[in-house]
């Protein structure tokens, strides 16, 4: 099944904003109230006042996404503060302490001179908001094209721009996450496709933000010749840069990895499977360096039976707030700066399952 796709025209960021938020109000409306339910059942509290706070860090540290926030807003009927809520959900329920069996597994693999990185990530999350995944293509500025997997009211989440960078998105949990809201996750990750063309400016724009709550952006970039990534581990108490490994690999899942602020890891083995699908990725390195992008999201293929559930199912005995799906598969093209989605886990993944943005590049011919 294909995903709602929206392409936007508008430089401007509040007349962009009011566009989709027009075109989408009923979707952006539904997941307001799917979130307003999540927070609820995780204790959250004080909603609103975290929000205004998500939105007046994120108005000083980007003013042009405030406006787009606001523009969404506006376009779909919602108070300025709901949608601000959407876009902060991972500082909000980092605030109230809420911790979660998943959550993402990413890999991004460097093959060699001449050939882009290959990339593949799953995004797990709660299987009652499955029906707010978007693709959103935009141009924040002339020239500049960027398109994102996001949520119906989320300005970002995973995507490519047009200069060959992308990010990849796990979240992360710290004990230095807190209730004093910084700038949120989801802003500094589409800040970064909105700005930046090399590992070094998505470091800087990561590094500029006040943080309240974790989350791991994987910057890769293709410039033709050159493939880079760089793992961002964002926290309140610090930004780690993670490179890959000898063989130019790159894994990650939901557990901190730098020494530092793996001091601080929140997440528990005894809650998460994050260290049993890191383990798994690392046997299944030889899939994830193919050049096909299902050969890599068949690694990826894995349920608990297989040593961990890299591909997540929703037990439907358990409560909403605690039941896990894979709801979407992602690869990133950079050569091409197009962005691949499957709808569901890798388990149903073929290569015509595949819903690809156009390319925003020219693609570079690979090197053999």
């Amino acid at each position: 099944m294909s995903l709602p796709v929206h392409r936007s025209g508008e430089l401007d960021p509040a007349e962009r904003g009011r566009g989709f938020g027009r075109a989408w109000r009923e979707q952006v409306r539904r997941s307001y109230a799917g979130y307003a339910e999540l927070f609820a059942a995780v204790g959250a509290s004080g909603i609103r006042g975290w929000s205004e706070q998500a939105y007046a860090e994120t108005a000083a540290w980007a003013p042009a996404l405030a406006e787009e926030i606001a523009g969404v807003a506006e376009g779909c009927g919602l108070p300025e503060w709901q949608v601000a809520a959407l876009n902060a959900r991972t500082e909000i329920l980092a605030a109230a302490a809420s911790n979660g069996e998943g959550e993402c597994s990413t890999s991004v693999v460097l093959p060699g001179t001449g050939l882009a990185p290959r990339t593949v990530q799953t995004w797990d999350w709660h299987d009652t908001l499955g029906d707010g995944m978007v693709i959103w293509s935009l141009e924040p500025r002339a020239g500049h094209r960027v398109h994102t997997f996001t949520e119906f009211g989320v300005l970002g989440k995973i995507g490519v721009n047009s200069a060959g960078l992308g990010v990849h998105f796990n979240v992360l949990r710290h004990v230095r996450d807190s209730a004093d809201i910084g700038v949120p996750v989801h802003v500094v990750a589409r800040r970064i496709l909105d700005e930046a063309s090399t590992v070094g400016e998505a470091v800087a724009i990561a590094g500029s933000a006040r943080l309240s709550a974790s989350s791991l952006i994987t910057v890769a970039t293709f410039d033709g010749e050159r493939g880079e990534v760089r793992g961002l581990e964002l926290s309140p108490a610090g930004v780690a840069e993670l490179e890959p490994d000898g063989t130019g690999i790159f894994l990650h899942t939901n557990h901190f990895l730098d020494a530092e602020l793996s001091a601080g890891e929140r997440t528990t083995e005894a809650e998460s499977s994050t260290y049993q699908r890191l383990a798994l990725l690392r046997r299944r390195t030889h899939g994830l360096f193919s050049d096909d992008p299902t050969d890599r999201a068949r690694a990826l293929h894995a349920h608990h039976a297989d040593g961990a559930p890299v591909c997540a199912h929703a037990d439907p005995a358990l409560p909403a707030h605690r039941r896990w799906q894979t709801l979407a598969t992602l690869t990133l093209d950079l050569a091409a700066a197009r962005l691949g989605v499957h709808d569901g886990g890798p388990c149903g993944v073929s290569a015509q399952s595949w819903q690809w943005t156009p390319a925003a590049r020219r693609a570079t011919a690979p090197k053999s």
